[in-house]
Formats: C-alpha cells, sequence, structure tokens
C-alpha cells in the first residue's frame, strides 16, 4: 500500500473537486482507512471554501469571457490518453499549488480597495467644489452690500407705517439707479402669514405705474433683508410696502403698509 504523504497532491485535486472518486480509486481506498488524511482533506476544503468567499473581485473582460467558453467547448472533445511519468516518493509542497491563486485573490482585493478609495476621494472633491460655490456666492453677495453702502450715487429711504405705531415698523432702502439694485431692511415688522410674504414697490418719478421690486420675509423679531436687481435707470421717487403671496405680484393685491415719507 502506497504511503499517505504520496496522496498529498493527489488529495489537494480531489478537495476542489478536480479529482472525481472514479478516477482516483487507489485515493479513496486510502481515505477509507487513513484517518489523518480525512483531517487533511476536510482542512484543504475548509481552505478552499474560505478562499473562493474572499475572491470577490470585478467583472472580468469579455475577452476573458470568450476564452474560457472556448475552453470548455474543447472540454468536450475526446480526450487523448498520454501516459503520465512516474511520481516521485516526494510530494509537492502544498504551498506551491495555493502560490498562483492566493496571488490573484490578493490582487482582487487590491483592486476592489484602489476602486472604493478613489470613489469616496471623488465624493469629498464634490463636496468641497459645493462648499467653495456656496462661499463665493456669500462673498459676492456681501461685497454687493458693501459697494451699495459706498456708492455715492446711492439713493436712501425709510418707509414708515401709516398710522404710526409704537415701535414703529420701518423699512429701510438703498436704490443705486445705474445698476437698477436694491437693498431692503426691515425692523419692528411683524412675520408674514404662512404662504404670505412682503412685496416691495418701487413708486417711478412722474405718472409711470408701480413697479414690483423684489418680496422679502420677517422672523419673529420682525426683522428681515433683501437685495433685489430689476431693470436699470428707472428713477424713483419712493418705494412702498404690501403684503402679497409668497411668489409676488404683478400688481398690489392689497392695501399699502408702508411707504416713504415724501
Amino acid at each position: 500500500m502506497k504511503d499517505h504523504n504520496q496522496f498529498a497532491e493527489d488529495l489537494a485535486l480531489y478537495a476542489i473537486g478536480a479529482l472525481d472518486a472514479q478516477s482516483c480509486p487507489d485515493l479513496q481506498a486510502h481515505l477509507a482507512t487513513c484517518a489523518e488524511c480525512r483531517r487533511e482533506l476536510e482542512s484543504l476544503r475548509a481552505d478552499s471554501a474560505l478562499l473562493a468567499l474572499s475572491a470577490t473581485g470585478p467583472q472580468p473582460p469579455q475577452r476573458s469571457r470568450q476564452r474560457l467558453m472556448a475552453a470548455v467547448a474543447s472540454s468536450t472533445e475526446k480526450p487523448r490518453i498520454v501516459p503520465s511519468a512516474p511520481r516521485s516518493g516526494w510530494p509537492r509542497p502544498r504551498w506551491l499549488f495555493w502560490t498562483p491563486m492566493a496571488a490573484s485573490v490578493l490582487l482582487a482585493i487590491f483592486v476592489i480597495r484602489a476602486a472604493d478609495m478613489q470613489h469616496q476621494n471623488r465624493l469629498e472633491s464634490q463636496a468641497l467644489q459645493k462648499e467653495l460655490q456656496q462661499e463665493r456666492l456669500e462673498h459676492a453677495r456681501a461685497q454687493e452690500i458693501v459697494d451699495m453702502l459706498n456708492d455715492p450715487k446711492a439713493q436712501f429711504g425709510t418707509l414708515v407705517s401709516k398710522p404710526l405705531n409704537a415701535p414703529q415698523p420701518q423699512v429701510k432702502t438703498i436704490y443705486i439707479r445705474d445698476k437698477g439694485h436694491v437693498l431692503v431692511w426691515a425692523s419692528n415688522l411683524p412675520e408674514p402669514p404662512p404662504n404670505k410674504a412682503y412685496e416691495l414697490w418701487l413708486l417711478p418719478a412722474g405718472d409711470g405705474k408701480l413697479m414690483p421690486a423684489g418680496t422679502f420675509k420677517t422672523d419673529w423679531r420682525g426683522h428681515g433683508m433683501m437685495i433685489h436687481s430689476m431693470q436699470a435707470g428707472v428713477k424713483a421717487k419712493g418705494f412702498a410696502v404690501t403684503m402679497e403671496p409668497d411668489s409676488g405680484s404683478d400688481w398690489p393685491t392689497s392695501p399699502i403698509l408702508l411707504a416713504q415719507a415724501q
């Protein structure tokens, strides 16, 4: 009877399904009498299962799939029987059998981790770009307010309620006619009802009709602020405020709440 060490290579192939029971009767007979080889077989099967679970990687290219299908098709042809060379008394070490498969698994894991890192870096880059864009918008808005305050052509105004109340609601305006920009900030002005907003109206010089100049809301403290762009070059003799729907109106739909003192 062969020594069990001489079955090491067949045992590894048998563990991964490369040999069936009919092609290795000597191995079957040896396993029935050798407890050590049976334990080795179970260990090899366990290692093979763990290796298969860890080998999840990216989908192989179409070219590899075509080669695989061609190999499967050729396997249906009748194989040539070639006499095998006698095995030596020393079995091939197990680590030589597993080394190519383990290297493939490690390469697949490296590719997956590299793809994950690239995806994470892309998400972080998009978040930083969005944050930078928001900061630029806020900076531009702040710069526009500073420019309006310092513009020598700025037209300042204060709107008061009719009749006067205490504390007195106020809406202050800065209007730059050449640019068509108007800046508004309100104080002591009640918070508007749901689905409602305050709308500012420009009173053109002469007999022109009221022009909508943007909507704004106030908070629970009565404070509010707005910067609005409209048609440039319109000479204004004053401004007024009404209560309108959130989306604003083309013409006042409610009484004037505040008007610039004449």
